[in-house]
């Protein structure tokens, strides 16, 4: 070997054992992943002329909600103290639209505030009727919610069950389902409101919900803290309820549901505040999913979310009066439905009290159908898919001075759950595969090194071992040096003899 090849190997070498070692050190302080990590941090934040910004003020996935309706079907069973049996109608999807308004940065852009109306529009290629024609019978919740209001009175107790029975009102009510959804004059309220202006002569469980928005939030951009990205700073001007019995129940935490802050870690649990809920719950994570071929996280609410306070005393600040609490998976809200005695809780009493379930028959709770849930990716926090079911139902019981209740059983009355749900569009999958795909060069970028280092490092040692091979002597190579070195002495007598003979001729 010569000694420009000898150089050539032993840089070749060393480069090898190099790159090895530089690729070894970055995996191990993991240069590259905290770098990619501080742009992540830095582009996802809510700043004006950002995708980020645009995503969030206008979100592209569409979103859809379900409402599906609970219809008695022996009311007058149940009239005599009988189970109450019902059979699920639905779904009636709308396709929701939710682009922010009025958006305004505050502080230096560290916070920004914006109005959040919704509207829905009917799509009845994927519901399973006609809103404006199916009827479904259930509880009437305007009776049953003045008859609360007025319990305490045994002289309005009179007064209104004498008006109820004048006008025809009963236990039960039949209407359409968009009645139900999107309001209509109901008779006993109109008759209160002549004695009481203020009295909302209509209802609808959607009522005043469509094209409108009452809900005014001021959220973090995530400037100072990635943390805090879309968390909610105030709702309404207030930074926490007043309407649960301690404070940590009164806390506003998380976000609304359709953003959160990159870099989510499995053993994190994620925040949501919802205004139809009248608090905050949180998911814990439960699998590794995929969606569109991008990787996500699966949280769900635990059980613990909506457990009675023996089994959770957190949950205690809920019972309002204090005290007058329910079983697990149902929660009472009353003091923010002005009174009316509403109770939600997870589709079919999904993860409530079996007593719940055994009360109503037609019931069949299963975590698939009336699982809440988030896909999301931790990367980027960006929420892939999701599905948000609540119920609404409401309390029945038998009510001094009121006869048509004379015979009622207590029971939390199913009327209706939604299932309120998005999946990333394809557009919106394909820009996140690309980032995810770039993320994954980067991070990897070290063990890349490691790579180029050790396929240099074996390309060198093959080389050397077959150059070294091919310069070793054999034995053949030997015999045939002998032979050549004979000739040259054979030609040297020749030459001699000619010498000798021209000598003697001469």
């Amino acid at each position: 070997m010569t000694t420009k090849s000898r150089v050539i190997y032993s840089t070749g070498i060393i480069i090898a054992h190099l790159l090895i070692i530089t690729g070894i050190a970055l995996v191990v302080t993991q240069v590259f992943q905290t770098v990619l990590h501080n742009l992540v941090k830095k582009q996802i934040v809510l700043k004006e002329g950002a995708d980020v910004f645009k995503s969030w003020q206008n979100p592209s996935p569409p979103v859809y909600m379900q409402y599906y309706f609970f219809n008695v079907t022996n009311v007058q069973a149940v009239m005599q103290g009988g189970k109450p049996t019902v059979e699920e109608i639905g779904p009636y999807t709308y396709r929701e639209y939710r682009p922010r308004e009025n958006v305004t940065f505050l502080e230096n852009g560290t916070k920004v505030s914006a109005l959040s109306p919704k509207t829905f529009v009917f799509r009845r290629d994927m519901s399973s009727g006609d809103p404006e024609v199916d009827l479904i019978t259930t509880v009437n919740i305007p009776a049953v919610a003045v008859m609360e209001q007025v319990k305490s009175s045994i002289i309005l107790s009179s007064i209104i069950s004498f008006g109820m029975q004048s006008i025809g009102v009963e236990m039960f009510m039949t209407r359409t389902v968009n009645e139900l959804l999107w309001g209509f004059k109901d008779p006993l309220l109109t008759r209160l409101r002549a004695f009481k202006p203020e009295v909302e002569e209509y209802f609808g469980l959607m009522y005043k919900k469509n094209g409108t928005s009452d809900d005014q939030f001021v959220f973090h951009t995530g400037m100072q803290d990635y943390k805090d990205f879309g968390k909610i700073v105030s709702w309404n001007g207030e930074s926490k309820m007043k309407w649960w019995s301690s404070n940590e129940s009164n806390m506003i935490n998380g976000s609304d549901g359709s953003s959160f802050h990159p870099l989510i870690g499995k053993n994190e649990s994620l925040y949501i505040f919802s205004p139809d809920l009248c608090r905050s719950i949180y998911l814990t994570f439960e699998k590794d999913v995929g969606i569109k071929g991008i990787p996500a996280y699966r949280f769900s609410p635990p059980p613990e979310v909506l457990a009675s306070p023996e089994i959770n005393p957190a949950n205690t600040g809920f019972c309002v009066p204090a005290g007058t609490c329910m079983g697990t998976g149902v929660l009472k809200v009353s003091v923010c439905r002005k009174g009316a005695p509403v109770v939600v809780s997870f589709p079919h009493f999904y993860q409530a009290d079996q007593k719940y379930v055994d009360a109503i028959e037609g019931l069949s709770p299963n975590k698939d159908d009336h699982e809440t849930y988030l896909d999301i990716n931790p990367l980027t926090g960006f929420p892939m898919r999701a599905c948000k079911r609540a119920q609404i139902n409401i309390l029945v019981d038998r009510i001094v001075g009121f006869p048509i209740t004379k015979y009622l059983n207590q029971t939390v009355f199913p009327v209706m759950f939604i299932n309120e749900s998005f999946v990333i569009d394809d557009a919106s999958a394909k820009r996140v595969r690309t980032l995810l795909l770039i993320s994954t060069i980067v991070t990897n970028f070290p063990l890349i090194i490691v790579g180029l280092g050790a396929l240099l490092l074996g390309v060198l040692i093959i080389l050397l071992c077959r150059s070294r091979m091919q310069k070793k002597p054999t034995a053949k190579e030997d015999t045939a040096y002998t032979q050549v070195s004979d000739k040259p002495e054979e030609s040297c007598e020749n030459n001699s003899n000619i010498q000798l003979k021209t000598y003697t001729s001469t």
